[in-house]
């Protein structure tokens, strides 16, 4: 399974995303989408998992969840918009990592693209932002592959400066 992860595009979908993601399989959007008409392309482009954002609006509150748990080509994934950062996760992380042990970690909120493993031996991921707000200088993405119980082939995806067209 090829997956697409993005998160943080504010409401703005760089036309590159589907060139990028044009392989993938599925994508996963970790929260701040910015708009129904956003998730709307994404979801008509590939099968989307997504999760809220605390930028996003009542009606993307209500069609999609804070936290996401699913499984996906043998790794079990938990998906949420805000966790902080290993080992500095956020309270409601911490708690929740105490009684659930994901193999993979997705969130997004801080606009810094980061791949890591804790030491635990979670898998963090976060894509950084894709979109033009914020205060983060280069739009980014990940893409990846998931196959029996291991994740390979990670590429980080520099989309271009934020802001520029």
């Amino acid at each position: 399974m090829k997956i697409g992860l993005l998160s943080d595009t504010h409401g703005y979908l760089d036309p590159k995303i589907f060139d990028y993601f044009s392989s993938c399989d599925e994508l996963w959007h970790a929260g701040d989408l910015g708009g129904s008409e956003l998730a709307d392309s994404l979801e008509k482009f590939k099968p989307l998992k997504a999760v809220y954002g605390n930028i996003d609006d009542r009606a993307l509150r209500v069609r999609y969840p804070e936290d996401l748990w699913f499984d996906c080509g043998g790794m079990r994934v938990w998906m949420t918009h805000i966790a902080g950062v290993p080992p500095r996760y956020t309270p409601r992380i911490r708690k929740t990592l105490t009684t659930r042990n994901p193999d993979i970690l997705v969130c997004g909120h801080s606009h810094i693209l980061r791949v890591m493993k804790d030491k635990n031996n979670l898998l963090y991921l976060n894509p950084g932002a894709a979109g033009n707000q914020g205060f983060h200088y280069m739009k980014t993405l990940l893409r990846f592959d998931i196959h029996q119980g291991a994740i390979g082939n990670i590429e980080a995806i520099e989309l271009g400066k934020r802001g520029a067209l």
